[in-house]
C-alpha cells in the first residue's frame, strides 16, 4: 500500500500521464529564450561547490519538461525534454540565452508526437560524430539519431521493463560501453534494475548485462554522467514536503559491476534547499583542469516549477577503491563504430 500511494504522489507532482496527447493552451512557436541568473549563494557542503544558476524560460509552447542535458562545447547546451522536442542554446557573457532553436525529435512514422512515443529521458551525445543518443520510456526504446537530430538512424527495443518506470539514467562509460539505470523497476528486493551494453545500445547486438542498482535512502534514478576518472555520478530525486524535491548526488565506481550483482552508491553532496526543484538531466564537464557538474529541472509544464539550469563544481572527491585493471579497455569510438 505505501508503494502505490508512493507512486499515486509521483504521478499527482509530476504531471503529464504517459500516454496521454501532449496538448498546450497556446501555440506559440517563438524561437527565443531568457536565461535569468538566480541570486542566490546557498551554503557550500560536500563535494560539491555551487557556482552559478540560470532559470530557463521562453514563449515557445513546448519549451521546457527537460529531462536530459548535454555540454556540446564551451556555454553551448542540448536539452532534450519528456515532450519529445530538443532545445540547443548557448549562454553568452553575460548568462543569456542566444543561439535558441526549438525542434521537435523525429518520430518512427512521423506520426504526431504522443506522450508515450517521445517520452525522452535520458541522453548522451558523442564529441566525435555529433550523433545523439536517447532512452525513450513509455515505448522502452533506445535511439541513435544523426547529429541535426532529424533522422532516427537506428533503434532498439528494451524489454522487460514496465513501460513507466524505466530508462531513466545512461551514459557513456570511458571504455565505450552503456550503463543504464531505471527509475525504480524495484521489484526484485536486491535493488533497482540497471544495464550494461557493450556495443551500440540502439542497434543490433549482444544481450546487456543486468545488475542491480540499491539506491537505499536515496531516492529515485533520475539520470547519470560519467566522471573523468571513469566512475558514474547518478542524479536521485526524492519526494516529500518541504522541500517537494530533494536532489542526492551520488558516484558509482563500474569495477564493481558484474551480471546481476549488487552495486551501491556513495553521497557526494546535494542540490541546496534554496535551488530545491525536479532536476532530471545531468552532463559532466572538464574546462581549465577543473570538473563541472550541470543540472537541468523539469517543470512539468507546471506554472508552480521552474527550469533551472545549474552549474556546480565538483571538489575533493572521494578516491577510488582499488585498481581498475579488471575494468574492460577500448576505444569508445571504435566500440561503437563495430555495433553500427
Amino acid at each position: 500500500m505505501r508503494r502505490l500511494l508512493f507512486a499515486a504522489l509521483i504521478f499527482l507532482v509530476i504531471g503529464p500521464v504517459p500516454g496521454a496527447v501532449m496538448r498546450f493552451p497556446e501555440s506559440d512557436l517563438t524561437q527565443s529564450a531568457v536565461a535569468r541568473p538566480l541570486a542566490v549563494a546557498p551554503a557550500q557542503g560536500g563535494a560539491m561547490r555551487f557556482v552559478r544558476g540560470w532559470h530557463l524560460v521562453s514563449p515557445h509552447s513546448r519549451f521546457g519538461g527537460f529531462s536530459a542535458i548535454a555540454r556540446l562545447r564551451t556555454d553551448r547546451f542540448l536539452l532534450v525534454g519528456d515532450n519529445g522536442y530538443s532545445t540547443r542554446l548557448a549562454l553568452d557573457e553575460r548568462g543569456g540565452a542566444v543561439a535558441v532553436r526549438i525542434r521537435p525529435l523525429p518520430t518512427p512514422d512521423g506520426r504526431p508526437a504522443r506522450k508515450a512515443m517521445v517520452d525522452a529521458e535520458a541522453m548522451f551525445v558523442d564529441p566525435e560524430s555529433g550523433r545523439t543518443w536517447i532512452a525513450l520510456e513509455g515505448i522502452n526504446q533506445f535511439w541513435r539519431l544523426d547529429p541535426e537530430l532529424s533522422k532516427i538512424e537506428s533503434r532498439r527495443k528494451l524489454r522487460g521493463w514496465p513501460r513507466n518506470r524505466g530508462a531513466e539514467g545512461m551514459t557513456r562509460l570511458a571504455d565505450g560501453r552503456t550503463a543504464v539505470f531505471s527509475e525504480g523497476v524495484d521489484e526484485d528486493s536486491r535493488g533497482s534494475a540497471a544495464l550494461i551494453y557493450t556495443g551500440d545500445p540502439a542497434a543490433p547486438g549482444p544481450a546487456p548485462t543486468r545488475f542491480f542498482y540499491d539506491s537505499r535512502g536515496k531516492g529515485l534514478v533520475s539520470d547519470a554522467a560519467t566522471l573523468p576518472d571513469g566512475r558514474i555520478l547518478l542524479v536521485h530525486r526524492r519526494l516529500g514536503f518541504d522541500p517537494v524535491f530533494t536532489t542526492i548526488i551520488a558516484i558509482v565506481d563500474p569495477a564493481d559491476i558484474r551480471k546481476d550483482a549488487v552495486v551501491r552508491s556513495r553521497t557526494i553532496g546535494r542540490v541546496p534547499v534554496p535551488l530545491a526543484e525536479n532536476y532530471e538531466g545531468a552532463a559532466i564537464s572538464v574546462e581549465q583542469g577543473r570538473t563541472w557538474l550541470w543540472l537541468v529541472a523539469d517543470n512539468n509544464f507546471n506554472s508552480w516549477q521552474r527550469s533551472l539550469l545549474l552549474q556546480f563544481e565538483l571538489v575533493d572527491l572521494p578516491p577510488k577503491k582499488g585498481s581498475d585493471s579488471k575494468r574492460p579497455r577500448g576505444n569508445p569510438a571504435a566500440l561503437l563504430l563495430l555495433a553500427m
